[in-house]
């Protein structure tokens, strides 16, 4: 199982890297999604006036459609013959906790550096108490 996630990861990137080597558009009929779609999924988001480079926009697509795929096979390992919102919630639940797991790496590095700042405290403190 696990050797096969690999093998899809490395068509990805080797994908996504075939399109960076030839600085072309990919032809939109091997793309998993119009590229107008992504564009304007894209710009929704980005500031006005940014210009969006070709390679950008056929990596969110291939990146996009590789999603699909993952959630997909996680949604068809159930041994029921249809799929509902629960498997679907229950296939992308890692991804959507990512936003959860960057906040929770932030509140733990402030907590660590606080420690940190007491621990100098301490030391300067044993230094001034104890050192002469």
């Amino acid at each position: 199982m696990a050797k096969g996630k690999i093998e899809e990861e490395k068509t990805a990137a080797q994908e996504i890297e075939e399109i960076e080597e030839s600085g072309e558009e990919v032809d939109e009929s091997k793309l998993p999604f119009p590229r107008a779609t992504i564009v304007n999924m894209l710009r929704k988001h980005l500031s006005n006036g940014k210009q969006i480079k070709g390679q950008v926009k056929d990596e969110m697509n291939i990146w996009l459609g590789k999603m699909v795929e993952r959630i997909a096979k996680k949604m068809d390992a159930h041994p029921y013959t249809y799929v509902d919102g629960a498997m679907l919630r229950e296939a992308i639940e890692p991804y959507e906790n990512i936003q959860d797991i960057e906040k929770e790496k932030e509140r733990i590095i402030k907590q660590l550096e606080a420690i940190k700042a007491a621990c100098d405290v301490l030391i300067l403190e044993v230094d001034r108490k104890f050192v002469k």
